[in-house]
């Protein structure tokens, strides 16, 4: 073998291929990363970036091409592997022990040993001292399961931090952080990079790639579209050479309704131990009423008590005049509510059941004889849902965890359509999903809201709520702060209720 020259890449991919079933998701990518930089791969959903990362980290073996490492080639057959080589992944989906604490998990299989025991002292000292030097806060001995998804995705920063890597794959890292957490996690990067370590970021959060990444690479159908310098690109240049097309208009254009329509829900005095106290706002056919606020405001647990999936303390829920009061999710759906739930693997799908069955799943009534599934009505009956969320016939009887994040989505929307809800909430409708699938999420939640479906959309997103709710209710502490015309709201206007601050100081 010919001597390597001294200014050689951290890692180097050549001809690399992976395929997934009849789906190529990465095709004869060739790119160089650099040491020590924060090298940003973005794409839409399926655009094969984070299967890419997964290469890199071990997770996947390339069916074909090369992988180099320290100007060595490699053969990782296991994460296990690249760790040996410096390097780990924090991924989109998360790996923890629910069951185990937090310090547990941040130092699982690299902890401190004498003559054959764990030193607990140490790894708690080892442990204090990171997250002094990270920034970060969580209790050390608290039970990962018990701890928010933002909690949770700390933990996953910890422990790869933990493990001294010379090299991290970060998937998605910020998706479920709020915006004190995303700088808290962008400074930690920056004293990484500094410090020599290499940065694989993948994000679909492309003013945020630009912030920090020093190149990055833009992927399309599998296919590498360029490498560039982050410093000569923006948000609209990423954008068209990610969908080989301009996006003009991020949000669809507001259809407000009718003056004259009538309230679907109402909702007065709602109140859920621990975290909502007195909550009211209602929601009228054909409109998108926005519920903003910061983590821990009580936005989720007030669409929860709604769907009938946590317990009401007090107040009302009236749909279309008459109360209801669900004390499970099965009569919420009966009465016509539907919810897509933030944690689409934990909550919202079975991710190893095929698009069909997800769909048809809360809907098995319509698809059984005698008791039994019906594979050729199941399939009839979903097939037109399916179709109306744009997601390929090729991928109906495939498993949801093959699909991308926005296809992963569609299906959520999908299974709520086969027979249509009065009210429609959707928890973070867009997290983890690109850039064109969400203008394509935007446009399907517009679309229901015409056709006189109550819609309730919550979001970290500011500009999200802003760009598509006819009205804002914001909420802090778990009570409903201010409402706002979304003819005339600002990200100010929104960012000052939740905090509680004023708009003048």
């Amino acid at each position: 073998m010919s001597e390597v020259p001294a200014a050689q890449p951290h890692v180097r991919l050549r001809g690399v291929c992976k395929r997934f079933g009849g789906v190529l998701a990465v095709d004869h990518v060739d790119v160089d990363i650099e040491s020590g930089i924060v090298h940003a791969l973005v794409g839409e959903n399926g655009a094969g970036k984070s299967t890419l990362g997964k290469i890199v980290a071990g997770v996947h073996a390339p069916d074909s091409g090369e992988l180099w490492v320290d100007g060595r080639r490699v053969h990782y057959g296991a994460p296990h592997d690249a760790l040996a080589h410096g390097i780990t992944m924090i991924a989109q989906e998360l790996a923890l022990v629910p069951a185990r604490s937090v310090v547990e998990n941040v130092y699982l299989g690299v902890e401190s040993h004498r003559a054959g025991l764990v030193q607990r002292r140490r790894i708690r000292q080892r442990y204090d001292a990171l997250c002094a030097d990270v920034g970060f806060s969580l209790p050390a001995d608290r039970a990962v399961g018990s701890l928010s998804i933002a909690e949770q995705q700390k933990v996953e920063i910890l422990r790869a931090i933990a493990r001294r890597a010379r090299l991290i794959v970060m998937d998605e890292p910020t998706a479920a952080l709020g915006p004190t957490e995303i700088e808290q996690l962008i400074a930690t990067i920056r004293r990484l990079r500094d410090r020599g370590t290499t940065i694989v970021y993948v994000s679909h959060f492309l003013e945020e790639v630009l912030a920090i990444a020093d190149t990055v690479t833009v992927m399309r159908d599998g296919r590498v579209v360029r490498t560039s310098p982050a410093a000569g690109e923006t948000p609209a240049t990423l954008v068209t050479a990610m969908l080989g097309r301009r996006m003009d208009q991020a949000f669809p254009a507001k259809v407000f309704p009718d003056d004259a329509a009538p309230t679907v829900l109402s909702v007065r005095g709602l109140s859920v131990a621990p975290l909502v106290h007195d909550v009211s706002f209602d929601v009228r056919a054909g409109e998108i009423v926005g519920l903003a606020g910061l983590v821990g405001s009580g936005r989720s647990e007030t669409a929860r008590a709604i769907f009938g999936a946590e317990r009401l303390d007090d107040g009302t829920i009236h749909l279309d005049g008459q109360e209801i009061r669900p004390s499970s999710t099965r009569e919420a759906i009966d009465h016509g509510i539907a919810l897509i739930p933030e944690d689409r693997k934990g909550q919202g799908l079975l991710m190893r059941r095929s698009v069909i069955e997800n769909v048809t799943l809360p809907h098995l009534e319509l698809v059984t004889k005698g008791g039994v599934v019906a594979r050729n009505l199941e399939r009839r009956r979903s097939d037109a849902v399916v179709e109306s969320v744009a997601i390929d016939r090729a991928k109906r009887a495939v498993a949801v965890e093959t699909l991308s994040g926005g296809n992963q989505q569609k299906v959520m929307f999908a299974k709520w359509l086969l027979a249509r809800p009065r009210v429609l909430i959707a928890d973070e409708p867009t997290r983890g999903v690109d850039v064109g699938a969400k203008r394509a999420i935007y446009d399907f939640l517009q679309t229901l809201a015409q056709e006189g479906m109550a819609v309730v959309v919550i979001s970290s997103d500011v500009d999200e709520i802003i760009g598509l709710a006819h009205r804002i209710v914001v909420l802090r502490a778990g009570r409903g702060v201010d409402e706002l015309d979304g003819r005339i709201a600002t990200e100010d206007d929104v960012i000052h209720a939740a905090f509680g601050t004023s708009v003048a100081a």
